[in-house]
């Protein structure tokens, strides 16, 4: 199984090495409504996930599914615009193959962004956390089964799995713009279905600032391999509420995409100085 994996992503990176002269160091994963920072890009090449061998298709609203390799503030970049989540019916491994096709591209450092229900009772809607942690108790890992040695440890040491490095210059980054950021813990769940009231206060109780479906699979397998990885979640709904409101994708995609210049911010920042 570990061979045919890997047997799979050389294929991958063998087509998009072709004609594509392009090797970044930074990775990107755009989330749900965050697509238009891929404008910013100075694209060099753009490719469809369906002409990649072996790569998902994103299926989810919000999700363009193309990868972009090109210059982002001085840096050569590869970014995911579409990503893969767990309710579609992927498993954990087709979930992380893009991640670990970037990293055999030559990435060091990875970017990831989501939008996610706010849970701490301090954040609003439209706010952006910073993930300095996560916890992952409903997520499949996407190491289960037989390691391949070639991407990384059996192992793999989790303590450090949003670079505390990134976060302190994503802090100082988002104060120097003036643009008000959060801090917390990032509670994983496979979705689809948003969470029910009694759900969003056990998240709180057991450590969550924000609840979402993505990102955590993303950071094990970036982990794995030995890639930075700064992550930042946009607060498009608050779980932890009294008034009888619900919870809308459409609502979602819209607040994703008003908070998105600032977090564009952030990330072209980061980038910049790494």
């Amino acid at each position: 199984m570990s061979s045919d994996i890997l047997k799979k992503l050389n294929e991958a990176v063998t087509f998009l090495k072709k004609d594509n002269s392009n090797n970044p160091t930074v990775g990107i994963v755009l989330g749900s409504g965050l697509g238009k920072f891929a404008e910013d890009i100075e694209v060099e090449k753009e490719i469809a996930y369906k002409d990649i061998p072996h790569f998902p298709v994103s299926t989810v609203e919000g999700h363009q599914g193309k990868i972009i390799f090109g210059n982002l503030a001085g840096k050569k970049v590869v970014c995911l615009s579409g990503r893969f989540h767990y309710y579609e019916g992927y498993s954990a491994q087709e979930i992380v193959f893009p991640i670990r096709v970037m990293g055999m591209l030559g990435i060091k450092t990875l970017l990831l962004s989501n939008a996610a229900g706010g849970v701490n009772a301090n954040f609003k809607v439209g706010d952006i956390m910073l993930i300095n942690d996560h916890i992952s108790i409903d997520m499949v890992n996407p190491l289960i089964g037989k390691n391949i040695n070639e991407l990384g440890p059996r192992f793999p040491d989790m303590s450090d799995p949003y670079k505390r490095e990134l976060l302190l210059q994503a802090k100082e980054i988002a104060k120097k713009l003036k643009i008000d950021v959060k801090e917390g813990v990032y509670f994983g769940v496979t979705g689809p279905s948003y969470e029910t009231r009694a759900e969003y206060k056990m998240v709180q109780v057991m450590g969550g600032d924000a609840v979402g479906m993505s990102t955590v699979q993303e950071c094990i397998a970036a982990n794995h391999m030995g890639i930075s990885v700064f992550a930042a979640s946009v607060i498009t709904d608050m779980g932890i509420r009294e008034e009888d409101n619900i919870i809308t994708h459409e609502e979602v995609l819209q607040y994703a995409a008003e908070a998105e210049p600032k977090l564009a911010s952030i990330f072209k920042e980061l980038i910049a100085i790494l």
